[in-house]
């Protein structure tokens, strides 16, 4: 059977070339012409035109030019479809990507390094990542599925494994549980924490159980699922290429979505034979900046590109440095809204240096409060050896990126870049110990030889000498290769950390300057991001945006901005159990044949069920509809009587169709009681999952026991207990945090971090995990400049209403 299976090494399919070109040299021609755009000529930065030469030459020896071809390919196709896309990664470290316009940050005026992307001891393809706008990604896909041909091009599967809750209930339906046990076991199971304790008995399938309760049969067999492969699915961005028939080298299947087709194996598996793997991902926060660029010029009539932003605007970087951060790419989690204030990014390094420094890796590294302390200048910057200065000095003497582990490499030891590049891959991916030992002897040797580390006293210098030469105790080469194989397990690439910031950048230029627009593109682009649109639509409130109700009169299919760019409209994709085509058919019957005069007038022209109407009802799109009420509503309760009377009318005229007789159905309403403000926010909720906030209406309650409000605590001195409320909008417990939990509350007037120790969660465990609105009392900690209150009680606080959380992600 082994000699029949299509093995050999596989290569991208040809690209279509002009004549006389072949695949280097028509790279060259791209190369050199996207160089002058860049650039200008070779005698205005011959840096560049040099590093151009040298990548060409690298490429063309590894036989890597077509897979150059065709990602510049895919990119042309996003511009000449208007849909924004990024290389990212190491990509960003190529001058040739520069120039073909694959990515967008400048390797050499960043002082990237090449040999990190590709050297000539790689031995397999370039990875280059493309991020495309989530929600057109399809339309990249199937162009190359046409471009390349289907049987040439499949997408790579993912194996995906079962965890806990996966576990549960696959376990529960395999022993004859009902579909509501296996349910409520499932979700009974944290994502925190082992399967829960078995009943002390295992009785029969028919018994009901308490929901928290787990038979010792299904807990077994649920632990025996863990962590193997439950079903496969399609890989994020993964698409494979090849030059032949691509189910003469591995098995394809059709996939679910119509207009694909899937490989049979993972990425790992497609690596092995040879087959060359191209990565286009969504990214929703592209979407955003798509819609921010149209919003713009439909309101304001300016037409401006991206690259156009001025990336030295003050305004941004005093917003970012007060945390001021919801919605904002990268930087609106709890960690990084932790940091910002004492980070208070100034420039774009800083926000390059904050992406990369706000991870796992370099929180597990110890590295952010060292870096933080020499930012502000409360810890001298220091070298290991002087010849590390040049690797380390400009992130202050911490090593935060992968290319400087290269860098060192080759200051300290004399290595090639090829041979670093080699020295990190075999450091990160814990490679033999035999090749370790093999790196390791060589790394020593090299400090030896170029600076005299771990050299003899009387030991003179050699050819590799460096100036400076000098013997000295080999412990320094200990301290550095330490460092290295410390850092090498959480390095962030520098190119992609510059990537990934001047999205942070773009993202809050339009939240700074424009954030109406900022608000309707985010609620356009759902779902995505750390934030629900009910925090966005608060935090656009106080920054003076006025967001407005669903009106089937004026809202588009999606929110829009009304009032010259000003304000915001909820659109009618917000409204629940509407849906899309429904909003759809309403807008475009709007735009037909005028405004709407009556929901059965509505209902005539759009053929949307009962429930539809209801949930247009309660969201109270249906309040610029001619109604019963002789008034215009002004007041809550003038508003809530004219929301019931169009609720009781809904469920009457939505029966009205065609083929009925006109006139048949009774709908004057009876004279029917208004609503309270309290009442029309949860009908606002209930509606569209966007209302104010209830702590609103407990203010009052809230104040006279002392409970201060979110807006109060960044002024509240150092180490003092105070009391706050809110309703919880995320619940994280990173691995990093050893048992530690942090919340996030939000009232009316904005957001607020809690810490809770183990110990506080588990006493408090029930009321922190079910909870939707909770009292915290606690310490302030504002010595860094960032507010954190550390909890030491918790109470219920209660809504009248579950709100839901981000919890545990």
């Amino acid at each position: 059977m082994p000699s029949t299976c299509n093995y050999c090494p596989q290569v991208c399919p040809p690209y279509p070339l002009p004549d006389g070109e072949n695949e280097d040299s028509y790279l060259r021609i791209l190369s050199l012409k996207g160089a002058a755009e860049r650039y200008g000529d070779s005698t205005q930065h011959p840096a560049a035109y040099g590093q151009i030469e040298h990548e060409l030459s690298v490429i063309k020896k590894l036989g890597f030019a077509g897979y150059f071809l065709i990602v510049y390919d895919i990119v042309q196709f996003c511009r000449r479809s208007n849909i924004l896309c990024q290389g990212r990664g190491s990509a960003a470290n190529s001058t040739v990507c520069y120039s073909l316009g694959v990515t967008a940050v400048d390797p050499i005026a960043n002082e990237l390094l090449f040999e990190r992307f590709l050297s000539p001891e790689r031995d397999g393809p370039p990875d280059i990542d493309i991020d495309i706008e989530s929600q057109r990604r399809e339309e990249v896909i199937q162009y190359v599925y046409r471009r390349y041909g289907r049987e040439c091009a499949a997408q790579v599967a993912n194996s995906i494994t079962y965890r806990k809750r996966s576990a549960v209930r696959d376990a529960a339906r395999a022993l004859g549980y009902s579909p509501g046990q296996q349910d409520a076991w499932s979700k009974s199971v944290s994502r925190l924490h082992s399967l829960p304790r078995p009943a002390s008995a295992d009785p029969p399938p028919k018994d009901k159980l308490p929901a928290d309760k787990l038979p010792p049969l299904v807990k077994e067999l649920a632990e025996g699922f863990l962590r193997n492969p439950r079903h496969m699915g399609i890989h994020s961005g993964g698409m494979v290429l090849c030059d032949r028939p691509i189910t003469e080298v591995v098995p394809v299947e059709w996939g679910r979505k119509e207009g694909r087709t899937v490989l049979q194996w993972d990425k790992d598996d497609c690596a092995a034979v040879g087959l060359v793997k191209f990565d286009l991902l969504g990214l929703g926060m592209l979407t955003v900046l798509h819609e921010c660029l149209d919003l713009l010029e439909e309101n304001f009539h300016k037409k401006i590109q991206l690259a156009d932003l001025p990336l030295d605007d003050p305004a941004v970087y005093e917003m970012l440095g007060k945390a001021d951060s919801v919605g904002v790419f990268q930087v609106e989690s709890r960690a990084q809204m932790n940091a910002l204030p004492r980070l208070k990014p100034k420039n774009f390094f800083d926000l390059v240096v904050q992406v990369a420094l706000i991870r796992p890796g370099p929180i597990q590294g110890e590295s952010v409060h060292p870096y933080i302390r020499r930012h502000n200048g409360k810890e001298p910057i220091t070298y290991d050896h002087p010849c590390l200065e040049q690797c380390l000095k400009k992130t202050l003497g911490i090593p935060l990126f992968q290319e400087q582990l290269m860098e060192i490499a080759q200051a300290a030891a004399g290595f090639s870049g090829g041979e670093a590049d080699q020295l990190r891959r075999a450091i990160g991916a814990k490679r033999s110990a035999e090749k370790m030992q093999r790196i390791r002897k060589r790394f020593y040797q090299g400090m030896r030889e170029c600076h005299g580390i771990g050299a003899d006293p009387e030991e003179q210098p050699g050819p590799r000498a460096r100036p400076g030469w000098t013997p000295l105790p080999r412990t320094i080469g200990d301290k550095i290769w330490t460092k290295m194989q410390a850092f090498s397990a959480y390095g962030f690439p520098e190119s992609h950390a510059q990537s990934f910031a001047s999205l942070v950048f773009y993202s809050a230029w339009f939240k700074c300057h424009y954030p109406a627009i900022f608000c309707a593109a985010l609620l356009r682009s759902q779902p995505m991001g750390f934030y629900s649109p009910q925090s966005l639509v608060a935090d656009a409130r106080r920054h003076g945006v006025h967001v407005h109700r669903p009106d089937i009169q004026k809202s588009g299919v999606t929110a829009q901005c009304e009032n010259k760019g000003k304000d915001v409209r909820l659109g009618l994709d917000q409204i629940q159990h509407l849906g899309v085509p429904a909003a759809t058919k309403i807008v475009e019957a709007r735009i037909q044949n005028g405004p709407f005069i009556s929901i059965a007038d509505l209902v005539v022209r759009t053929q949307i069920t009962t429930k539809q109407v209801e949930a247009l009802a309660i969201s109270g799109a249906l309040a610029g509809l001619p109604g019963s009420s002789s008034t215009t509503p002004k007041t809550p309760y003038e508003e809530g009587q004219d929301r019931r009377e169009k609720l009781w009318q809904a469920g009457l005229e939505a029966h009205t169709r065609p083929e009925h007789l006109p006139g048949i159905t009774l709908t004057t309403a009876p004279s029917l009681p208004g609503m309270s403000a309290w009442e029309l926010a949860i009908a606002d909720y209930a509606g569209t999952r966007i209302s104010t906030y209830p702590t609103q209406f407990l203010r009052d309650k809230l104040t006279q026991r002392g409970v201060i409000s979110a807006d109060k605590l960044p002024h509240q001195p150092n180490a003092t207990r105070v009391q706050v409320a809110g309703v919880v909008t995320h619940r994280q417990r990173p691995p990093t945090a050893g048992g530690v939990t942090f919340l996030s509350l939000e009232d009316e007037t904005g957001l607020m971090n809690i810490i809770c120790s183990a110990g506080l969660w588990k006493r408090y465990r029930n009321l922190l995990t079910t909870s939707s609105g909770l009292i915290v009392r606690g310490l302030v900690d504002s010595a860094e400049g960032a507010v954190t209150l550390i909890a030491d009680k918790i109470e219920e606080l209660p809504l009248g209403v579950t709100m839901k959380s981000r919890d545990f992600r």
